[in-house]
């Protein structure tokens, strides 16, 4: 008897036995009920199927307005919206902290209240928003600690000098602006509910603030991580935040007694316990990051502990009057200086905090936000106000004190527009005020719109920037001569690889020297910058170790992009290269996760169809393009021996210089397979044809009205222009079906 035979019956047998058993004990334990309940009748199934259903629906209407399950309705409809218009707005080029912002006011009384006032009062039933404020509130102290951990202090010791001026001039102009704008604004909007010193400093600090964790985000994306202007800004953005949280503990302090002596022991205290969490907490740690410097050693009983430091230092700053969310930052800011250790912690924290805790914020903030109390003209011109004069603050203060540094002007104004992001930093400010009445509703909403319009803005601005110094003569693209550049484009690591045997083979014995840049994109600004080294290191880990075993020379390069095709596209084009080597998308990948990854991907197309790849970005590689463009089918390649080149149009014959350079490095022999009578009608393609024959006697040409079935199984290496490779794609659909490994060429004249 089989194993799995005797399991089953045994499992029967418990089965039977245990049911029995459990059936025997209720029965004799019912003897002991002093009222026997009636027995199931017709009558009882009756009532069950006539009025059953009523009460289960009643019973789910009363469940459904449970505290726990209005809370996770509550969090399903804020994380649904929140994602939804973040993605939108990344569509648009726009950091995607803007449509979370956006989705808060959406679910407010600014738009789904005055719609949809029956919904809005069942989703954010006032007596249950508490919930929601506390776990936003949490969110955000693990978000504030991330954010002190993002900080490099050593990159800011580094160029101490320059930052302190352009990040505190910056702040000191903005301000002062705010500091009159309060002036102008409190006799109308504050004067009867708030002290006029608690109003223009939370005015002032709001004006002068700057987001770093979205300035970081924006200058990833832009490829500026690594450049002196990227450098500049974010060192700059982080001295600035750690003012500016310093600054705003002191404001906080100061707002709570009323006066400054009042506020003079709140600030001592906080000042001994940053003296403590620097001098005493941060050396205590780093030795604690040298012991503990890898995951493996990394246990649950350290990270509890670190855990345990952001508590205690957010509640003593939470108890001294200054805020948790200060607490927070600093204990971010003295986590052990490793590198290593700040990413495995950011890993535990950061996708929770980022993806559930922060959209709770935005709602709760945009539940606070009414744009209706800004109604009047006379309204909305104090809500440009403050608009115009945060952003003349920040972008002038800055750029002035830049260029006193000596940096170029347009370096200078690319640091004010970056200076400008005000983003969630300023949200968290304005949350402050208004939880401690301070700001009033009007003037929350005018500062809330302020901060949406000068984070949304910066991204038009450093492109009208650019445009604007953009001299003339400067935009034709200047190739190095005798050089040929190809810009070697891969998505998956072990993909890279295959590329680099590629470009090596092809384009190894051409007539000019070759230059190989490697190119990885990491896809999604919202990406870490503290985990991007990570993802570089073992994105191009393979095609190093290739290229050393190739003895070749190759350039890496690593950006972040929400839109890889155009990034792409704007590199090949911006910086002049000569061919673009991509891979073919998932419809023509041998790998066996691809083709089963391709068989859903149209459910009324076969797994494997060539037209796909019309549906793939690499289409748009080839149209954006200035320079040629190579698209590479990857089916077990090793080595270009026995090549067959597809000739169907006039123009097709460029695919002999290809193959040339094949021959001279690998010896190859090809097959030159004429599909029709296109070349042979044309003098100048038949002579073409010739002449490579002659040159090339080991060649052998085949014509045909269409490509063998025996031909395409022989091979292990394929030439097709792009243009003959659609027209085939649909007429030969079942022949391509088996092609070797394929280089698709869409050639541009240099």
């Amino acid at each position: 008897m089989k194993k799995g035979f005797k399991n089953f019956i045994f499992y029967i047998l418990m089965l039977v036995i245990c049911c029995a058993l459990i059936a025997w004990v209720i029965q004799l334990g019912s003897r002991f009920e002093a009222d026997v309940p009636a027995k199931i009748s017709h009558e009882n199934i009756s009532n069950f199927l006539t009025q059953g259903f009523p009460i289960f629906v009643q019973s789910l209407q009363s469940n459904i307005q449970t505290p726990v399950a209005m809370l996770l309705l509550q969090v399903i409809s804020i994380l649904f919206f929140a994602r939804i218009l973040g993605y939108l707005f990344m569509k648009i080029g726009q950091p995607s902290v803007i449509g979370e912002i956006v989705a808060g006011i959406v679910l407010g009384p600014s738009l789904l209240s005055h719609f949809l006032p029956g919904v809005a009062s069942f989703l954010f039933a006032p007596e249950s928003l508490g919930n929601i404020t506390i776990l936003s509130q949490i969110g955000l102290i693990f978000f504030m600690f991330v954010i002190g951990m993002e900080l490099d202090i050593a990159a800011v010791k580094e160029k101490l000098n320059e930052t302190i001026l352009i990040s505190h001039t910056g702040m000191l102009v903005s301000f002062l602006c705010g500091v009159v704008v309060a002036y102008i604004t409190y006799s109308t909007y504050a004067a009867h509910t708030t002290p006029f010193i608690s109003y223009a400093l939370f005015i002032g600090i709001s004006m002068s603030i700057t987001a770093f964790p979205v300035l970081a985000r924006i200058i990833q994306e832009k490829g500026l991580t690594k450049s002196h202007l990227g450098i500049l800004s974010l060192t700059s953005a982080a001295n600035g935040d750690i003012t500016a949280w310093c600054l705003l503990a002191a404001v906080i302090a100061i707002t709570q007694t009323g006066t400054l002596a009042g506020a003079g022991y709140t600030i001592l205290f906080a000042v001994l316990f940053l003296l403590f969490m620097f001098f005493v907490m941060r050396p205590f740690l780093n030795i604690i990051g040298t012991i503990y410097h890898n995951e493996e050693l990394i246990n649950k009983n350290i990270v509890a502990f670190m855990f345990l430091i952001l508590i205690i230092s957010a509640y003593t700053t939470e108890i001294l009057g200054i805020h948790a969310l200060f607490g927070a930052f600093m204990a971010g800011v003295i986590m052990p200086r490793q590198v290593q250790f700040r990413k495995i912690l950011t890993e535990k924290v950061e996708d929770v905090a980022l993806t559930i805790f922060l959209p709770l914020f935005f709602v709760s903030t945009g539940l606070k936000t009414q744009i209706g109390l800004i109604s009047t003209p006379i309204e909305w011109l104090t809500c440009g106000l403050f608009t115009v004069t945060a952003i003349f603050g920040k972008v002038m203060g800055t750029a002035m004190a830049a260029r006193f540094t000596g940096e170029s002007w347009k370096h200078s104004w690319y640091l004010g527009a970056l200076m400008n992001t005000r983003g969630l930093m300023e949200l968290i400010v304005l949350t402050i005020g208004y939880e401690m009445k301070i700001l009033p509703p009007p003037i929350f909403a005018m500062l809330v719109l302020m901060t949406l319009i000068t984070t949304f803005m910066t991204g038009p601005l450093l492109s009208f920037i650019g445009l604007f110094f953009r001299k003339k003569g400067k935009n034709r693209i200047e190739r190095a001569e005798n050089k040929f550049r190809l810009l070697l484009s891969f998505g998956r690591a072990s993909n890279g690889k295959a590329l680099l045997d590629v470009a090596q083979q092809v384009f190894g014995k051409g007539k000019e020297e070759l230059e190989i840049t490697a190119l990885h994109l990491t896809i999604g600004t919202e990406v870490n910058p503290i985990h991007t080294e990570k993802f570089e290191h073992i994105s191009f880990a393979p095609i190093l170790e290739e290229a050393q075993k190739l003895n070749i020379a190759i350039k890496t390069r690593y950006d972040v992009a929400n839109n890889a095709t155009q990034q792409i596209a704007n590199i090949v084009n911006r910086e002049g290269f000569n061919f673009l080597l991509v891979g073919a998308g998932l419809s023509l990948s041998a790998l066996p996760q691809d083709m089963e990854a391709a068989k859903h991907t149209d459910l009324y197309s076969k797994w494997f169809y060539p037209g796909d790849l019309l549906k793939d970005k690499t289409r748009q590689f080839i149209e954006q393009s200035y320079s040629s463009v190579g698209v590479f089918v990857n089916r077990n390649f090793e080595q270009a021996t026995e090549i067959i080149v597809i000739l169907k149009e006039i123009q097709d014959v460029f695919l002999f210089e290809y193959a040339g350079n094949l021959i001279a490095l690998n010896h190859a022999r090809i097959y030159v397979c004429e599909l029709g009578d296109a070349i042979q009608k044309n003098k100048l393609s038949e002579n073409s044809v010739r002449e490579f024959l002659n040159v090339h006697t080991k060649t052998i040409l085949v014509c045909s009205s269409h490509i063998p079935d025996e031909l395409l199984s022989k091979q292990n290496f394929m030439l097709i222009s792009y243009e003959t490779w659609l027209d085939l794609s649909e007429h030969e659909k079942e022949t391509l079906q088996c092609m070797p490994s394929t280089l698709i060429i869409k050639h541009r004249r240099r």
